[in-house]
């Protein structure tokens, strides 16, 4: 088990490497267009008839993200001001979630949903997983607590996937019905949201090991007992 997790911890930070790579690289191909993310952001969200949200700049590299809750698309500011494809696969993607929120995409819901427990859990979990081992000779209860709570966000993790592929799959439709992207900037957005989407994969398994990781503990502990 060890060994499971330190490899994907290894391929986690080779994803993150390869990630940052490709934005790189895309990030240096102006679009043809030449459409700023944030020009990108607005036409996307007029086209689904999206009036509601703001589209700002915030710090930070790879910081966008949309925030249902306030109604704003967070671009990053490289990605704001920029015209490139990357910005351009940013910009559309995260402008993909508010559509999923304008139209009560369910699994967004869910997503959304669990948030506020998750935040309240993730505050205590590490605590009682580690009460929980350090206890396992006297007593079970800790540590199953701790692994009934940190299935939640094993749960959180896999559910984001779907929000995840949703997303750019609309942002990728929308680039091309709008037409703008080329051929080629299309096939460069596609490959570097398909990286970003690879990042929550492996963030997915890897919560699950750690989840089993747990579990084989419990179990362990359970026929000691």
């Amino acid at each position: 088990m060890y060994l499971i997790l330190i490899a994907l911890m290894l391929v986690s930070w080779g994803i993150q490497w390869r990630l940052r790579s490709k934005f790189k690289q895309y990030a240096q191909v102006g679009l043809k267009a030449n459409l700023t993310g944030a020009q990108i952001a607005e036409h996307m969200l007029a086209d689904h008839g999206i009036t509601d949200v703001r589209i700002i700049s915030t710090d930070g590299q790879l910081t966008d993200h949309y925030n249902p809750t306030d109604k704003t698309v967070n671009l990053s500011e490289g990605v704001y001001a920029e015209r490139s494809a990357a910005a351009a696969a940013i910009a559309a993607h995260e402008c993909g979630h508010a559509v999923q929120h304008a139209t009560a995409y369910s699994m967004l819901q869910f997503r959304s949903a669990m948030v506020p427990g998750l935040s309240a859990v993730s505050k205590w979990m590490p605590w009682v997983l580690l009460a929980g081992v350090f206890m396992i000779s006297r007593s079970l209860i800790p540590l199953g607590v701790g692994i009934a709570l940190f299935s939640l966000t094993t749960l959180f993790s896999f559910i984001t996937l779907p929000v995840e592929f949703d997303a750019s799959r609309r942002a990728l439709a929308w680039m091309d019905k709008r037409g703008v992207v080329t051929v080629e900037e299309h096939a460069m957005a596609k490959d570097a949201l398909w990286w970003a989407a690879m990042t929550y994969v492996v963030a997915a398994i890897s919560s699950l090991a750690t989840l089993l990781y747990y579990v084989s503990i419990f179990m362990s502990g359970n026929r000691r007992n």
